[in-house]
């Protein structure tokens, strides 16, 4: 199975995603840093673990409607379809 690197339509909003993601860490950091309650540093962990979650969906939403139909085309549905079906456990936990 050959693996291949798919464009990404829209890199630039991904990219923005990932850096408020960035910002986010590094405010937990802060936080932490300036001893501030558990409670809230829980809260914005979670938010930062969500939209990191909401990247990743999307990024596997783009892969599945275009590297994935495109690579059936060449490759055995089978074989993909286990590939598939790993990555989604891997990316779920």
């Amino acid at each position: 199975m050959t693996t291949k690197s798919c464009s990404r339509k829209d890199k630039s909003s991904l990219i923005l995603r990932l850096r408020r993601v960035e910002g986010q860490v590094k405010g937990i950091q802060k936080m932490v840093d300036e001893e501030k309650e558990c409670k809230e540093i829980l809260v914005q962990i979670s938010a930062a673990k969500a939209a990191l979650h909401k990247v990743g969906g999307l990024i596997l939403e783009e892969y599945i409607e275009d590297c994935l139909i495109h690579q059936l085309k060449e490759e055995n549905p089978e074989d993909l379809l286990k590939d598939l079906l790993d990555l989604v456990v891997k990316y779920s936990k």
